[in-house]
């Protein structure tokens, strides 16, 4: 059956064909016949009720060189008239992507099928999702007093801190033993008490990668991602210059992403990536979870086949 599928996404143009999930999401719902819409979130908006986008139809190829084609101008259109939608934008979570939500949620109510489900995306922030989870994660922290956040470390003595809604690998700190730097990285992060962060006990396993597990309607995929970081780093994330190695799950992996799988399901979360490493749960990646081309490269796998199949079959219930 011929389908509509939209994208929330970033701007096509940008793509990075060889390893862009949302570009591999887009081949396999083409390869299945249905016509692919791009919207970035500034094209959505409200009037008098109905959720309405400006979006551009278009035709993707596997080609590193030239990727696309745009089918006709950009058009308005009412959303719940697209069989589905898949929010890909990336972070930050901020009042330009909750604003999407707002509409993507009367969207859904109007008839589209959005993946993620647009609630979920506002209520499960992907730091502090895993405080749900506390038996899989390692000690953890999420605070805005400076007091805490000091504490934690006299406490731990190795810790990582973060920003709660960062991506990529962005304004993540490491503060040793020696506290060197510790107030200024609270004072940084939490804008001096002021904002919540992250800290998490440093965990040693990082040197054999912080692995992304992808889980695909409920179900983990059998191998995942580890981001090695570079030598001096603490960071494995590929955009922090980590370097990507696919493996098989372990068995700590497959009973974190088997445990978790079935209840973010229940939530609406049909693609996810969890972060672990070595036997502990750091993040639920649930907004544009990545990883799939170089896990279906060394593989074999058909990640985004497998979740336009969820997709098919979801609605053709």
């Amino acid at each position: 059956m011929s389908r509509v599928i939209g994208f929330i996404c970033d701007p096509i143009e940008d793509f990075k064909p060889a390893k862009d999930t949302t570009f591999s999401l887009m081949l396999a719902a083409q390869a299945r016949g249905w016509d692919l819409v791009v919207f970035g979130t500034a094209d959505l908006w409200v009037k008098d009720g109905q959720a309405q986008g400006r979006g551009r139809r278009v035709k993707v190829t596997d080609d590193d060189k030239h990727w696309f084609d745009w089918l006709g101008d950009a058009e308005a259109q009412g959303l719940g008239t697209l069989d589905a939608i898949l929010m890909r934008s990336d972070p930050p979570v901020n009042a330009a992507y909750i604003a999407a939500t707002w509409v993507l949620e009367l969207a859904e109510k109007q008839g589209a099928f959005i993946v993620n489900k647009p609630g979920a995306l506002r209520d499960y922030n992907e730091k502090l999702a895993t405080a749900w989870f506390p038996d899989f994660t390692p000690p953890t922290l999420f605070a805005a007093d400076m007091a805490a956040l000091r504490a934690f470390h006299a406490e731990h003595g190795d810790v990582i801190y973060k920003p709660i809604d960062g991506m990529g690998g962005r304004g993540i700190f490491r503060v040793k033993a020696d506290g060197l730097n510790l107030g200024s990285v609270i004072e940084q992060l939490s804008d001096y008490g002021r904002t919540m962060m992250t800290a998490q006990k440093y965990l040693p396993a990082i040197s054999e990668g912080d692995t992304r597990v992808l889980i695909v309607a409920g179900k983990p995929i059998d191998f995942g991602l580890a981001r090695i970081p570079q030598a001096g780093e603490t960071r494995g994330n590929l955009a922090a210059g980590g370097r990507g190695e696919a493996r098989a799950l372990t068995v700590a992996q497959r009973r974190i992403a088997e445990s978790l799988g079935p209840k973010l399901l229940e939530k609406g979360l049909w693609f996810v990536g969890l972060d672990v490493i070595g036997e502990h749960l750091t993040e639920i990646n649930i907004t544009s979870p990545t990883c799939a081309r170089e896990i279906d490269a060394a593989f074999g796998t058909d990640i985004a086949g497998r979740l336009m199949q969820a997709i098919d079959v979801h609605l053709s219930r």
